[in-house]
């Protein structure tokens, strides 16, 4: 198999195929593109390539010097398994901006195990809140 190359280069991105896989995923159902195009343009991304072809995505909301939110780490189906992954996540916390940063966070209902290799823990100790609510209309 070829090497993965990491690049966080979005012009090389491929939006529509990644709004797609990620519309498709559990956590991404109900989005839209805009709603992408919004969340991308506000987040470090990164992209996963075999032989010059997209092969997965990642992000993180951050504020570059205390906090980020792991989001949207994504595999095309087709090629999971081959630690993709894993490596989108290891160039997120590797990210020289993001060298300050002390606190990580991140959701998932199935994928503790990966996280867990990374240092993540299940956070069950009475200081992280969370507020979901339902997205307001604009008209």
């Amino acid at each position: 198999m070829a090497e993965v190359e990491i690049s966080f280069g979005t012009s090389r991105i491929g939006f529509d195929k990644t709004s797609e896989v990620i519309k498709a995923s559990y956590w991404g159902e109900g989005r839209t593109d805009d709603i992408h195009r919004r969340a991308f343009a506000n987040s470090l991304c990164v992209g996963a390539y075999l032989d010059g072809e997209q092969v997965g995505f990642a992000r993180v909301v951050t504020d570059y010097a205390c906090f980020a939110y792991v989001s949207d780490v994504i595999v095309w189906p087709e090629r999971r398994g081959l630690g993709i992954g894993k490596k989108l996540i290891q160039a997120l916390l590797d990210h020289p901006e993001l060298s300050s940063v002390t606190s990580w966070s991140l959701r998932t209902t199935d994928a503790q195990s990966l996280y867990n290799k990374f240092g993540f823990e299940v956070s069950n100790d009475g200081m992280y809140m969370r507020l979901a609510r339902q997205p307001v209309a604009h008209e």
